[in-house]
């Protein structure tokens, strides 16, 4: 299996309209590492992985574009997840339009 992480690091960068440097800031990395990684000249490291994930907004599976289980959320559906947790006020109507609580 090759992995294609320098790829996907750059899309979901590109994707969160996020420059190297500013990806590089959020890590506490040089930018020529960023660079490096999305070049494919090197491999972030293990311990910085989560990190990476968490600023992209993705799952380490979707960052090394594999799939561990059929019932991972797609990044559309933790956008939604996230959003429904960010309105309290809405959840209750969202729970009733979705048929998981009554009136």
């Amino acid at each position: 299996m090759e992995y294609t992480i320098g790829d996907n690091i750059r899309a979901f960068r590109k994707e969160r309209r996020l420059t190297q440097k500013q990806l590089s800031e959020r890590l506490g990395v040089s930018s020529s590492l960023v660079s490096n990684w999305e070049k494919g000249i090197n491999k972030p490291a293990a311990d910085i992985l989560a990190d990476l994930c968490a600023v992209l907004e993705v799952s380490p599976s979707e960052l090394l574009d594999v799939t561990l289980t059929d019932d991972e959320f797609s990044s559309q559906e933790r956008e939604v997840i996230r959003a429904y947790r960010s309105k309290p006020e809405l959840q209750h109507a969202v729970n009733v339009l979705l048929g998981v609580e009554e009136e």
